[in-house]
Parts: C-alpha cells; sequence; structure tokens
C-alpha cells in the first residue's frame, strides 16, 4: 500500500520509528517531513499537504503525528475529501475505517508509546470500509457539508 506520513517536532521521532516499520512490511511510504527534528515547526506545514495527497488519492491512506495528535487531525480534517481521527485504541483503528473511512490516522507523539502505535497502523491499514447503507448515507451528509458531488 502507498502511504503518507507527515510530522511536526511533537511527533517527529514516532513518524520516523512507523515509516521504518511500514517500509519493512513492504509498504510503499511517501513523507511529507518533517525531514529533521525542528522544534520551531508546525504541524500545517507538513499535515496539510499529507492530507491533499490523501484526498486526490496519490496515497492510499495517511498518517499524521504532532504532540498530542489533535492539531494533526484539526488542520487535516479541514482538507475536502479527508476523514481523519485521533486514534488511541485498536478498536478505533478498525472500526473508524469500517464505519466511517477513516482515510488518515492520527497518532500523539507524547501520547501513544511506538508498540501501541504500530498496532494501531497495523489495524488502521488491514480495516476495509463497509460499505453499508447506513455508514453511506452519514457519509454523504458529510460530503455535502465539504460541497462534495460524491464520496472519494
Amino acid at each position: 500500500m502507498r502511504i503518507g506520513v507527515a510530522a511536526d517536532h511533537g511527533g517527529f521521532a514516532l513518524k520516523e520509528q512507523l515509516a521504518n516499520a511500514l517500509r519493512g512490511s513492504g509498504h510503499e511510504v511517501v513523507d511529507f517531513g518533517a525531514s529533521s527534528l525542528d522544534v520551531g515547526d508546525d504541524y500545517p506545514d507538513f499535515v496539510i499537504p499529507l492530507a491533499r495527497s490523501v484526498a486526490g488519492g496519490e496515497v492510499e491512506r495517511g498518517m499524521a503525528v504532532c504532540g498530542s495528535g489533535v492539531g494533526a487531525s484539526v488542520a487535516a480534517n479541514k482538507v475536502p475529501g479527508v476523514r481523519a481521527g485521533l486514534i488511541h485504541d485498536v478498536f478505533s483503528a478498525r472500526q473508524g475505517v469500517e464505519d466511517d473511512n477513516m482515510n488518515l490516522i492520527c497518532l500523539g507523539g507524547h501520547v501513544v508509546g511506538e508498540s501501541l502505535a504500530w498496532e494501531l497502523v497495523q489495524a488502521f491499514l488491514a480495516a476495509r470500509f463497509s460499505g453499508a447503507a447506513r455508514h453511506r448515507r452519514r457519509l454523504a451528509k458529510i460530503a455535502a457539508l465539504e460541497g462534495e458531488v460524491k464520496l472519494q
């Protein structure tokens, strides 16, 4: 799978660890930065290009990491076609995709450890959207807010 990753200084170390694990698992990783640790950087500078790539279909899924994951989630969800979730548990990582067609996972580099983060990413990538009518109906309501003609 082609996966986009992004992080600011608060998520840089975790992004690097997860990107290496993804590559080791056979995934193609597109890194939107940061490319080095810089405590003065800003998460929107990396998360927005990632989110646009997810929405545009250039990557199949995305992973954004900042200190708490909250800022990354807020920024990513401003891009139409992105359905980002701040995830701390395996159930939500899977359910977010199955029911809500989540296409970008957000993690907190200061909140979850590497082992749990890897479990969350694996659950997120393994999950598939169910396509159930009730879920499509709900997503259509969200897409209407974004001014989209169809679900992506």
